[in-house]
């Protein structure tokens, strides 16, 4: 479990497609202090250790990770944030995370609003249902509030945050590229009550 509050970005230094793709990924942690198997949420993805250096680790990704997260994230020299697992006593600042993708947005507009910086993603119909104005929502692995919702004749939606000039600094928001692609993931309890609702749907 995650909290969305990002205490590293890191960059990867090298990918080699094995049976799984590898990535070495360069990091300001304390290496000694990580465990081979433990979990770090890169940019929102819960991955695990499966070596390390004393300023990097490595992971492995299925197929079926690649497949399920943003586009050209796992380019060599890209910079992902990361988070460590939360542990018992940890402040939990953000929200309960789970480092589980469930779909993928894209990037509307960045638009300057005083200081800061409105974003407004849009993301697909299947995730339409869990988003609410002043809900929690992560954004390749930062715990966010949405500020806004606008549903689309299409079934999408694309809905509005604000990033904090502190925000932007600490994670890979202070680059925001036409067209970007964002790992997404919903609040786990509008997770729940979506598969509950399906559910109910389905027996009527």
């Amino acid at each position: 479990m995650f909290t969305g509050i990002i205490t590293d970005i890191g960059t990867i230094r090298t990918r080699e497609q094995r049976g799984d793709l590898r990535l070495v990924i360069g990091c300001a942690y304390a290496m000694d202090g990580v465990a081979i198997g433990a979990s770090i949420a890169c940019s929102g993805a819960c991955l695990t250790v499966v070596e390390k250096g004393d300023d990097w680790f490595a992971v492995d990704l299925s197929a079926e990770t690649v497949a399920r997260t943003a586009p050209g994230l796992w380019a060599q020299g890209g910079r992902l944030n990361l988070e460590r697992a939360l542990k018992v006593g940890d402040e939990l600042g953000g929200h309960i995370v789970t480092g589980h993708v469930d779909g993928i947005g894209q990037l509307v507009s960045a638009e300057a609003e005083g200081d800061s910086t409105r974003l407004v993603i849009r993301a697909p119909a299947e995730l339409a249902a869990a988003l609410a104005a002043k809900g929690s929502i992560t954004v390749d692995g930062i715990s966010l509030t949405v500020n806004s919702v606008e549903d689309r004749p299409d079934g999408s939606v694309d809905f509005g945050l604000n990033i904090i000039p502190h925000t932007a600094a600490a994670t890979t928001l202070d680059r925001l590229e036409e067209g970007r692609a964002f790992n997404l993931e919903i609040d786990v309890l509008a997770r729940y009550l979506d598969r509950m609702q399906a559910l109910r749907n389905r027996s009527v």
